[in-house]
């Protein structure tokens, strides 16, 4: 299937809104590749925490935690003048299917920069019974919220 690809600079305590509901929701997707790259490589103190929700977050923070069912993906980016390498950890859930708008937040616990993300998306056709299964999914986690 296709490969639909989203970018962006979000700033920090940021959240970013991937549009991809439908009329039907016959579609699905699942997320292939997520990363991060600083605006300005080399030149300040950041440590970058970028998560991926199936669901608005009303509070936008650090912490990650995999429990969260709401979680899709999440990624750590951190460089300074104390490092010579950058770190850099990414970790998206590949088998989760879903078919409605997904929500990027960004932290920034370091310097209060903005940053860079990249996102990677498999276009997956439903069926009927999968289109329900994601919807009511998506239903669920939204009234649990």
């Amino acid at each position: 299937m296709p490969i639909k690809t989203f970018r962006g600079l979000i700033e920090d305590g940021g959240q970013d809104t991937i549009v991809l509901h439908t009329n039907t929701g016959s579609m699905g997707y699942r997320i292939v590749k997520f990363e991060l790259f600083a605006e300005e490589p080399g030149q300040n103190e950041y440590e970058h925490v970028m998560k991926v929700y199936k669901v608005k977050q009303t509070t936008i923070d650090n912490n990650v935690n995999f429990s969260d069912q709401t979680l899709l993906a999440s990624a750590f980016l951190q460089d300074g003048s104390a490092s010579y390498y950058p770190e850099v950890i990414h970790l998206a859930f590949d088998k989760e299917i879903f078919n409605q708008d997904i929500y990027i937040t960004h932290v920034d616990t370091a310097g209060n920069l903005p940053c860079n993300y990249y996102l990677e998306l498999e276009q997956v056709k439903l069926d009927l019974n999968e289109n329900t299964v994601a919807t009511l999914k998506d239903i669920r986690n939204i009234t649990s919220q």
